[in-house]
């Protein structure tokens, strides 16, 4: 018997419908298709503020001064019990939306412990090289968040249009990791 689970899914893409945020949908209907209470929350729909490095939210009495909608996420990922990060690969990096987003994680990140983590890259190119320094971006992110545990990983490669990932190997390995979440 599957214990039901808290999932957030975290899409980067700046495209609506980009193969990351498919392979996010995929993963979703697996994961609910068994139980699981999934939420996913686009980042390129949020205003997003840089973090400034100011040290304020080191301050347990204190919170980021930044005014802008990521503080509406803190909560759901402090709820959460697995977390998935997706992000399509630019130019050997993950987009600029999930690393400005991981960068405002200073907040919070003391608190996020003891979770489960998928990661989700797609990208035009064929190369393993691309998406294993965006695995090690995501790996060194998720090093600060205690007793965490990656427990997946999925990455489309020869995506470049929209679309290009649907009825892949990896499409499918999706939907079949997201209802293997324990």
């Amino acid at each position: 018997m599957i214990i039901p689970k808290k999932i957030l899914v975290i899409s980067s893409s700046p495209r609506r419908g980009g193969n990351s945020e498919t392979l996010c949908e995929q993963f979703i209907k697996g994961a609910k298709s068994v139980g699981h209470k999934c939420e996913k929350i686009a980042l390129a729909q949020l205003h997003m503020e840089f973090c400034t490095g100011c040290g304020l939210c080191t301050d347990p009495r204190k919170k980021c001064h930044i005014k802008d909608d990521i503080a509406l996420i803190y909560r759901k990922l402090l709820n959460a019990d697995v977390i998935v990060l997706a992000t399509p690969v630019y130019l050997g990096s993950m987009c600029g939306q999930m690393k400005t987003f991981i960068d405002r994680l200073c907040a919070v990140y003391q608190h996020i412990n003891y979770r489960q983590f998928y990661f989700i890259v797609s990208m035009g190119a064929d190369s393993k090289k691309s998406a294993d320094l965006v695995l090690k971006e995501f790996r060194a992110a998720m090093a600060c968040f205690e007793g965490s545990e990656e427990v997946g990983v999925i990455v489309g490669k020869g995506v470049e249009e929209v679309g290009d990932i649907v009825g892949t190997r990896e499409y499918r390995e999706a939907f079949r990791i997201g209802k293997g979440v324990m």
